[in-house]
């Protein structure tokens, strides 16, 4: 499976909804030191919110549009990573979220920037809000920061179909 992108993926008033919840000021954000887990060498940090881990977490509900419309069979994990600006953009180690068979890494960005998702076999996804990108979760991929917005917002999906 390649990675499959759909644009305007969400009606501009579901996305404004998810959107402005998320990226207003009080939307809850964790901090954690490093952007993949468990990486010692990393000097980047990142704020994330996890919807779901095994079962639903906090804010579960403010995604409703969307997981109606990806309409997952199983949820394994939703997490949100926000990224804040940098001087120069910063490529991220490559990783696989899961290497199980036959799960789903869904992409969907909430604002447009010019940070990318990276795969190790050459494609590049921009990321432009509103956009949903999925693919086969043992694909490698890693993500950049941003130089040109304040942020880099995206919710990260792993799902069976």
């Amino acid at each position: 499976m390649s990675v499959k992108i759909i644009d305007n993926f969400l009606p501009e008033e579901q996305f404004k909804k998810i959107k402005d919840i998320m990226m207003g000021d009080m939307f809850q954000w964790y901090y954690i030191n490093g952007v993949l887990h468990n990486d010692p060498k990393s000097t980047q940090f990142q704020f994330i919110h996890v919807f779901f881990d095994r079962l639903p977490r906090e804010n579960y509900f403010i995604l409703d549009d969307l997981i109606k419309k990806i309409n997952p069979f199983s949820i394994v994990r939703i997490k949100s990573n926000l990224l804040t600006k940098t001087n120069k953009k910063i490529i991220f180690p490559y990783h696989t979220d899961f290497k199980k068979s036959n799960l789903i890494t869904g992409i969907y960005y909430l604002n447009t920037n010019n940070g990318k998702t990276l795969f190790k076999n050459g494609e590049e996804v921009e990321s432009i809000e509103n956009r949903y990108i999925y693919f086969d979760s043992k694909l490698t991929h890693t993500g950049t920061t941003c130089t040109n917005k304040n942020t880099r917002v995206l919710i990260n999906f792993n799902y069976y179909e």
